[in-house]
């Protein structure tokens, strides 16, 4: 095995490794430092695969731990308040236990004592672990009792909630107004509050109907600059002896719309290959070999769909964005008959998040590989 073959790759795709291999958003960072650090709640929105959570993470590994608590919850499987408090907690308890003390243990048996606190270790990484026993019909209690508990740390805490317009199909509560309720009685606990569907996020923290109405400063972020991107690639590529031409990264992040996530796939491929000189064949034969691997789901997905919206999906694939899909010339192109149907389709499209629409108003195929497999197929 050659030396190459060894090297830690720099090009993550599954999660955050550090500051050294995190590209760019500096001013992003700045941004959260400045509103948590004055009290002000964030509202962070941007597509998925763009890169919210990587910016979250880095954000967090920024602070000193001596002076702020940083706490991340991913609400994505969560669909009641039961599995949202569990979850919350467990990353609440799971961080205060880490590094275990037993001054920490005294603290969290005597304020949960009646949730019956349970010590163990995660069976993959064996760190500590603590979870709570969380009683039927208690759960907003026990909700309250978190948020207290951190109020009353010695330090500021940060809690990011990721995915957070999942809450809004809740059925079983209407978890907007509840959490709003504790949160705004709250000074030592700030919030990151991150979504990736722009409209629902947008909605609840934009409309005077619903219960975050303007209590938070409102983030978008948008793909790294291409230049800031590039200096950090063939940064990384170099000290591995590879070379890529300016050229050849214009193509690549062209090639999927500069998203942060199947950019680093790329690169991460490429980075293994070893090849000293990375050219656009080399680019194109490394996607094709993702999408060959993918292009079992993909065609799973397709089956899932209608026949009319998997033909406006590869439509759209193929302009690589549509604004105006009512428009005689994309319908007569892509013969899609009648707008009304092509309306319906791409608001289903848009629910099952096949199709995003962007800031300027195009609609676009969500997954820019899935996209580049449908104008194959």
């Amino acid at each position: 095995m050659t030396d190459k073959a060894i090297v830690f790759n720099p090009f993550s795709i599954a999660s955050y490794i550090g500051p050294k291999y995190f590209c760019d958003r500096d001013e992003e960072t700045k941004e959260l430092v400045g509103a948590l650090a004055n009290g002000r709640n964030v509202t962070l929105i941007s597509p998925r695969r763009v890169g919210k959570t990587g910016l979250i993470q880095h954000f967090f590994q920024s602070l000193n731990p001596k002076e702020v608590q940083c706490f991340y919850v991913d609400l994505y499987s969560t669909s009641n308040l039961q599995e949202f408090t569990k979850l919350f907690a467990q990353e609440v308890l799971t961080k205060r236990i880490t590094p275990f003390s037993e001054q920490v243990w005294s603290e969290i048996t005597h304020f949960f004592g009646a949730l019956r606190p349970v010590f163990g270790a995660d069976p993959i990484s064996g760190m500590p672990q603590c979870t709570i026993d969380i009683q039927p019909q208690r759960e907003e209690w026990t909700l309250q009792q978190i948020f207290a508990y951190l109020e009353k740390s010695a330090t500021p805490c940060y809690v990011a909630f990721d995915e957070f317009q999942t809450i809004a199909e809740y059925s079983d509560v209407k978890m907007e107004a509840l959490l709003r309720t504790y949160i705004q009685q709250l000074r030592n606990v700030h919030f990151i509050f991150s979504g990736s569907k722009k409209h629902i996020m947008t909605e609840m923290f934009s409309s005077a109907k619903r219960p975050f109405y303007r209590s938070t400063q409102m983030m978008h972020i948008d793909v790294i600059d291409e230049q800031v991107y590039y200096a950090f690639a063939t940064k990384h590529l170099s000290a591995h002896g590879q070379n890529m031409e300016e050229s050849t990264f214009h193509d690549l992040y062209a090639l999927v719309n500069g998203y942060t996530w199947n950019i680093q796939s790329l690169l991460n491929r490429l980075y293994q290959s070893g090849v000293e000189q990375i050219d656009y064949n080399r680019v194109l034969m490394t996607l094709n070999q993702i999408l060959l691997e993918e292009a079992p789901s993909y065609q799973m997905i397709s089956r899932l769909i209608t026949d009319r919206q998997l033909q406006v999906l590869r439509a759209v694939a193929k302009e690589g964005g549509v604004k105006e899909p009512g428009s005689n010339v994309f319908l007569q192109k892509h013969q899609l008959g009648a707008y009304s149907t092509v309306r319906s389709a791409i608001q289903n499209l848009m629910e099952k998040e096949l199709l995003y629409q962007n800031d300027d108003g195009a609609y676009v195929v969500y997954e820019k590989f899935f996209a580049l497999w449908l104008k194959q197929h």
